[in-house]
């Protein structure tokens, strides 16, 4: 495999304005405390990174986790029992509960086709 095939499903768009925005926090807290401005600052950078590394792709019966040409994770929507988007007008974080297990993941994607994709592919309401 070659990463995540356009025709097996929809690949989400990675959107870098979640870690952006936590670098500028790590950068705002230098004047309070220049350890907690590092700790931040670090964050945002790891946010960064993953969102340029790893990508959502929803397939016809499950969501697919990608790292380069690798599927790290598969979620079968028939194991679904909901999700949500927090927090409405930014969202910012994915939770979402399978039958054994809860996931709560930053949005590093775009959050308008993962809302659409979500409603499209899971018959779980939020």
């Amino acid at each position: 495999m070659s990463g995540p095939d356009p025709s097996q499903g929809t690949v989400l768009a990675p959107r870098p304005w979640l870690p952006l925005a936590v670098v500028a926090l790590g950068i705002g807290c230098l004047l309070l405390n220049p350890w907690a401005a590092l700790v931040v600052s670090v964050l945002g950078l790891f946010l960064l990174l993953q969102s340029q590394l790893l990508r959502l792709q929803f397939s016809a019966d499950a969501l697919l986790v990608w790292s380069g040409q690798q599927v790290l994770r598969r979620f079968p929507y028939s194991e679904w029992l909901g999700w949500k988007l927090f927090w409405g007008p930014v969202p910012v974080l994915f939770y979402f509960r399978e039958q054994r297990s809860i996931h709560l993941l930053p949005v590093l994607f775009d959050a308008t086709a993962l809302r659409e994709q979500l409603n499209s592919h899971v018959s779980i309401q939020p």
